[in-house]
């Protein structure tokens, strides 16, 4: 019976001593988190694939635009022309005039997934960037771990010192600016070689 005390003492010991040791490993981890949504809204790079996309979008539905202000007119005619033309027109021109439509909602359509083609991979790359620079920023600052949070997120409070998502947006669009400044040099003085 003694010796029963004595193990189960001795393990009651060992394990108050592995639960003190296992909370000090605990408050030692160095942790943080970042809004993704708040740096996709404010990064510059997506600000800038955004207005990319736009430009583009704008370029490509002029042709598009012109077409469909065509039809609206076509078929708001449509309607007195076949009064005087006679039903047998007017079921010739409206098939036609359906047939224009669903063109039209196919060239939408076209239009919608070539944009999406050409600027899905940019946005992917901007992402895998963010999130590789994430995880070298933890490293370099001797985090444990940082966590992302968003409007939907497993996070549901945090102390707000430990929200380190300015310093990221920060430094990534530092990075950003610096990444444009020595493209745009390199383009200006590989026209001005051109030049000569």
């Amino acid at each position: 019976m003694k010796k029963s005390l004595l193990i189960l003492g001795f393990a009651l010991t060992l394990f108050s001593c592995n639960k003190e040791t296992q909370a000090a490993k605990t408050s030692e981890f160095k942790t943080a988190y970042v809004n993704i949504q708040i740096l996709s809204d404010s990064l510059q790079e997506f600000k800038d694939l955004e207005s990319q996309s736009k430009v583009k979008m704008e370029e490509m539905g002029r042709d598009l635009d012109a077409r469909v202000q065509q039809f609206k007119l076509e078929a708001a005619s449509f309607e007195n022309e076949a009064k005087a033309k006679g039903p047998q027109w007017a079921q010739l021109k409206g098939q036609e005039l359906q047939k224009r439509e669903q063109e039209l909602g196919m060239m939408q359509q076209a239009m919608t997934r070539q944009l999406q083609d050409e600027f899905r991979p940019k946005n992917d790359s901007v992402t895998s960037k963010m999130k590789r620079f994430i995880k070298d920023y933890g490293k370099k600052n001797g985090y444990d771990y940082i966590y992302a949070t968003a409007d939907i997120s497993s996070i549901l409070y945090a102390k707000e010192g430990y929200n380190i998502t300015d310093k990221i947006l920060k430094e990534l669009n530092d990075t950003y600016k610096g990444g444009s400044k020595t493209e745009d040099s390199a383009s200006n003085t590989a026209k001005e070689e051109n030049k000569k």
